[in-house]
């Protein structure tokens, strides 16, 4: 195959794009404007470039589509009541003695039934900031926990960069987040050992500035708030199961609707529908630009040249899934853009060398865990402003939630090394 663009044009583009990101211009405007004048530079060819950008945006459309509805789901979790009762409900079960574990486990659990990572971090700090304080425990090693709770959480999860993966592979969503349950549950426990270990260095501790008064009796009962997200695990479990295939356009609206109605708020379903959709719209047209910029790297002749780059350096070509994973990720600062960007454009040429759909696409993913927090993107701001944390002592996370990516994503290379 032939390639429209020049390996230049696109990584001028992409390295475009990522300046614009770190001087705070709008991401999607970023990812968009980087890919016109990348794939303008790479063939001299504007009419050719806007077609391709709008290729690249239409093949989106059906990750948007259940992305968008996974919102239902999200909005009625965080709205009801639900998703705090289960972090507080395994926070308490475990106890204070197991504060670091507790949270990790709790922020994992919030991400995986389908609580984005970001969100799932914001909704579990009260509690772990909370316990925290009784407990003693400073701030790097409770946020330590929940990020890494949520990374391991994310990539078994029904969220966008799932989705994302799922499409570009054309996998069925439920195997691919059983795929990576083996490599999520070993960055669980390299966080509780990383956060542990946190515990007892130097660092910011919780004052009592930093709780919030929480009304816990207006929160569902655990089996109320635990049904919704059984609701989508079953639906989406038929597939492999019983071979009854449900779309998650259908099984994380109807999980959301089943968590509004035994959480008894049934009536404020417009509104939580309304709140899930205002937290998926900015991933929804990110995803759109991130379509543009993919497109024009995927017709360029960087795929081919980076497997030429692999074989001159006596590497398998295997290793372009995590690889892209990690690099993409880290040059967007985002999970769901970089494993969009990777799987999109690299998806074709693994399966070509060889290696099987599922396999790359959880290597990809997990990949996309790595340094997916770096400063130039929401989450890394988001989740420092949770806990209460100055921006030089988040800074100093960075490395060890590098570690917990990269233990995911070994392991997922691993796995797929041994033919699991």
């Amino acid at each position: 195959m032939t390639a429209s663009f020049t390996t230049l044009g696109a990584v001028i583009g992409l390295v475009l794009a990522i300046i614009l990101i770190i001087r705070k211009v709008n991401p999607t405007y970023s990812l968009i404007l980087g890919a016109l004048i990348g794939g303008f530079i790479g063939s001299f060819d504007l009419v050719l470039t806007v077609n391709t950008m709008v290729t690249g945006a239409s093949s989106m459309i059906s990750s948007v589509l259940r992305i968008m509805t996974s919102g239902v789901l999200a909005g009625a979790l965080i709205k009801t009541g639900a998703a705090e009762k289960i972090a507080d409900v395994i926070v308490k079960t475990l106890g204070e003695k197991r504060a670091i574990i507790a949270v990790a486990i709790a922020t994992m659990i919030i991400c995986a039934v389908g609580v984005f990572v970001d969100i799932s971090v914001v909704t579990v700090a009260p509690i772990a900031l909370a316990i925290g304080e009784r407990a003693g425990y400073n701030k790097p090693s409770l946020l330590l926990a929940m990020i890494g709770g949520g990374k391991a959480g994310n990539i078994l999860s029904p969220n966008p960069n799932t989705i994302a993966v799922s499409e570009a592979f054309g996998l069925d969503l439920t195997s691919l987040m059983i795929k990576n349950a083996v490599p999520a549950l070993c960055a669980l426990i390299v966080t509780c050992i990383l956060a542990t270990f946190l515990s007892k260095k130097k660092g910011s501790m919780v004052t009592s500035e930093d709780l919030e008064q929480r009304d816990s009796k207006d929160l569902p009962s655990f089996i109320q708030a635990i049904v919704g997200p059984l609701v989508v695990i079953v639906l989406l479990g038929l597939r492999p199961v019983a071979g009854i295939t449900i779309d998650p356009l259908i099984a994380l609206p109807v999980g959301g609707l089943v968590c509004s109605l035994f959480c008894g708020k049934i009536k404020g379903f417009k509104e939580q529908a309304e709140y899930g959709l205002s937290k998926v719209v900015g991933v929804s047209v990110l995803l759109i630009g991130t379509g543009t910029i993919a497109g024009i790297i995927k017709a360029s002749a960087l795929q081919y040249d980076f497997i030429n780059l692999l074989d001159f350096l006596n590497m398998p070509a295997f290793l372009l899934a995590p690889i892209a994973g990690i690099l993409m990720a880290g040059a967007t600062a985002s999970t769901t853009a970089g494993a969009t960007i990777a799987s999109q454009t690299f998806a074709g040429t693994l399966t070509s060398a060889g290696v099987s759909a599922l396999s790359a696409g959880a290597m990809i993913h997990a990949g996309a865990t790595v340094i997916d927090s770096l400063p130039h993107g929401s989450f890394f701001h988001a989740t420092g402003g949770a806990a209460g944390m100055k921006i030089n002592e988040r800074m100093k996370l960075i490395p060890f939630e590098a570690c917990i990516g990269l233990t995911s994503t070994v392991v997922a290379t691993i796995i797929y090394l041994i033919g699991f």
